[in-house]
C-alpha cells in the first residue's frame, strides 16, 4: 500500500466513525487551540510592555543623574559642581556616538500650578530644550512645541499634557473643550501661555477601559473621589500618567524665572541640572557610546565621578523574562492537553486494531509486509491528529474572540503565524508518537492467528 492510499484509508476510517473520531480528536483540538490562544495572549502582553518602553524613550535613551561621590574622592566634594549645561554642550562636541543630548531642570515639590482656582494633584514641570520632543517620544496634537527663540528670550510659554488639561480646565467629555492652546496658567505665581498640547498617552488597556466606561450608565449619588495613581490598569500605566501630567517650558525660562533666584526657602541660585538625557545613534554601540560620554564628563567634572547612567536594559530584560515565563507556563498546560489528545488517539487506534484483526490477517496472508501494515496504522493515526490540528487552528480564532469578549479591557491578543505552525507541527508529532505502539502491535500480528480471531 502506497502512502496516498494509506492517507485515503485514514480519511475513510474517520468518515466511517464520525462521532468516535470527533471525540478522539477533541484533545488535539483543545491542545492546539489553547496553544495558539496562549501564544496570542502573551504576544498581546508583550506588545503592551514594549509600547510602554517606547513611550518612555526606548532602549536608545539613557538618563544621566547625579550620584554620591565615591569614598576615595570624598575630599574633593567641594569641587563637585554636579550636572550642568556645560556637560550637555561637551557631549554634543565630543561624543559623536550620541544622537541627542537634552538638559532637564525640574521644580519638583516646590511647584504650584493653578488656573481659575484649580490645582492638579501633581505636575511634572520640566525646563528643557525643544529636542526633548524627540527624546521623550512626545507628540504635539494641538499648537506647537516651544522653539529655540522662545528659549533664548526666556518666554513664559509652555506645552502641557492632557492630564494637566483635564484637571485645570476639565475633561473634554464634560466641557467640550479639547484644545486649550492660548489659555493662561500660573506656575508658582508666574503667568504662562499654553502654546502646545501633547496628545493623550495611554496603554491599550487604559484606552479600552475608558471607552467601555463611556458606554456604561453613569452612577449617581455616593461620594465622588479620585482613585489615585495606583488605579491605572497594567504595571506600566505610570509611564503614560507621567507624560500626561507633564508641563514643558524653555530651559532659560526655568533658570531665569525660578532657579536663578533660588527655590523654596533657599535663595541661593542653583545652576545645576536635575538630570540630562542622551540618545545613542545606534543601540548596538551602546557600550562605546556610554564610554564616550563618561570620558567627556570625567573631563568636565575634573575627574570626579559624581554621576551615573540609568539605561532601560533592565526593563527590556524584565520584559523578555516575563514573556519567557508566560510562554513556558502556557506551553506546559497546552502540552498536557496535546498529551491527553495523543493518549486518546492511541486508545482508539488500539480499539480499531482489535476490530480489524481479521482484515489485517487477510492482508498479510495475500502478501502485505510488516512495513505495509505498520505504515498504514501509523498514517491513520497521523491523519486523525492532523485533522484535529487543522480543526484546532480554526477553533483558536473562536477561542481568542471569546477571550476578548470575556476580558474586553485586556491587551488585544495577536495570533501569530509561527504559533500556528508550531501548534500544527506538535499535533503531527503527537499523532506519530500515539500511533507507534498500535502500529507495532498490528504489524506483529500472525496472519494465521489473525484469521482465526472471532
Amino acid at each position: 500500500m502506497n502512502l496516498i492510499n494509506a492517507i485515503l484509508v485514514g480519511f475513510k476510517e474517520i468518515w466511517t466513525h464520525k462521532f468516535r473520531s470527533l471525540l478522539t480528536m477533541l484533545g488535539i483540538i483543545l491542545g492546539v487551540s489553547s496553544l495558539v490562544a496562549m501564544s496570542a495572549l502573551v504576544k498581546g502582553m508583550e506588545n503592551g510592555m514594549k509600547d510602554a518602553l517606547v513611550a518612555i524613550g526606548g532602549l536608545e535613551k539613557v538618563r544621566v543623574e547625579e550620584q554620591d561621590i565615591p569614598a576615595a574622592q570624598r575630599h574633593l566634594a567641594d569641587q563637585a559642581a554636579g550636572l550642568t549645561i556645560n556637560d550637555v554642550y561637551a557631549i554634543h562636541r565630543s561624543a559623536p556616538l550620541i544622537k541627542i543630548a537634552t538638559p532637564e531642570m525640574r521644580l519638583g515639590r516646590f511647584v504650584t500650578v493653578t488656573h481659575a482656582g484649580k490645582t492638579p494633584d501633581w505636575a511634572n514641570v520640566i525646563g528643557t530644550w525643544p529636542q526633548a520632543l524627540e527624546m521623550n517620544q512626545h507628540v504635539v496634537e494641538h499648537g506647537r512645541m516651544f522653539t529655540e527663540i522662545d528659549d533664548e528670550l526666556a518666554r513664559n510659554v509652555c506645552v502641557i499634557g492632557t492630564g494637566i488639561r483635564d484637571q485645570l480646565f476639565g475633561p473634554p467629555e464634560k466641557t467640550g473643550q479639547e484644545n486649550v492652546v492660548g489659555e493662561e496658567i500660573q506656575i508658582n505665581g508666574q503667568p504662562f501661555r499654553i502654546v502646545g498640547q501633547f496628545t493623550r498617552y495611554e496603554s491599550e488597556m487604559d484606552r479600552k477601559l475608558r471607552e467601555l466606561e463611556k458606554d456604561q450608565p453613569k452612577e449617581t449619588g455616593g461620594v465622588q473621589r479620585r482613585r489615585g495613581w495606583g488605579s491605572g490598569r497594567g504595571n506600566n500605566s505610570w509611564v503614560y500618567n507621567m507624560k500626561n501630567n507633564s508641563i514643558y517650558m524653555p530651559l532659560n525660562t526655568m533658570w531665569i524665572k525660578f532657579k536663578s533666584a533660588g527655590t523654596g526657602t533657599n535663595t541661593v541660585p542653583d545652576p545645576r541640572l536635575n538630570g540630562l538625557s542622551i540618545k545613542v545613534a545606534d543601540i548596538d554601540k551602546l557600550e562605546p557610546a556610554l564610554q564616550q560620554v563618561r570620558n567627556v564628563m570625567m573631563h568636565t567634572h575634573h575627574g570626579i565621578e559624581d554621576f551615573s547612567f540609568q539605561t532601560q536594559e533592565n526593563w527590556s530584560e524584565g520584559i523578555t523574562q516575563a514573556i519567557r515565563n508566560q510562554r513556558m507556563s502556557g506551553g506546559f498546560i497546552s502540552a498536557i492537553s496535546l498529551l491527553v489528545g495523543g493518549i486518546g488517539i492511541m486508545n482508539i487506534m488500539l480499539a480499531s486494531i482489535t476490530e480489524r484483526i481479521r482484515e489485517i490477517g487477510i492482508r498479510k496472508a495475500i502478501g502485505a509486509t510488516y512495513a505495509d501494515v505498520f505504515i498504514q496504522i501509523l498514517v491513520e493515526s497521523v491523519v486523525i491528529a492532523l485533522v484535529g490540528g487543522v480543526a484546532g487552528l480554526f477553533a483558536s480564532f473562536g477561542t481568542v474572540r471569546l477571550l476578548m469578549i470575556m476580558s474586553p479591557t485586556e491587551n488585544t491578543p495577536v495570533i501569530t503565524f509561527s504559533a500556528m505552525i508550531l501548534a500544527f507541527i506538535f499535533s503531527a508529532l503527537v499523532g506519530v508518537l500515539a500511533g507507534l505502539i498500535p502500529a507495532f502491535k498490528a504489524a506483529k500480528l500472525d496472519p494465521i492467528q489473525a484469521l482465526r480471531y472471532e
